[in-house]
């Protein structure tokens, strides 16, 4: 288990490599490869009302 941040603002399609988190290296005891991490943001095509009027007010709280 991994446990990562993602930074405020991170573009979709940012690439991360975690070193030494991959899959064991061949014929190396205790020795482990990075694993790299592409981010896939998914933005929802609809919201309710009470969904859209939560992000506006969220909006305007990182204004201020």
């Amino acid at each position: 288990k991994v446990k990562l941040k993602v930074a405020p603002g991170t573009d979709n399609g940012t690439k991360v490599k975690l070193k030494g988190k991959g899959f064991p290296k061949y014929r190396k005891e205790g020795q482990f490869g990075d694993l790299y991490l592409t981010y896939i943001v998914k933005i929802p095509k609809t919201l309710t009302k009470e969904q859209k009027s939560l992000f506006e007010s969220l909006a305007k709280t990182n204004l201020e």
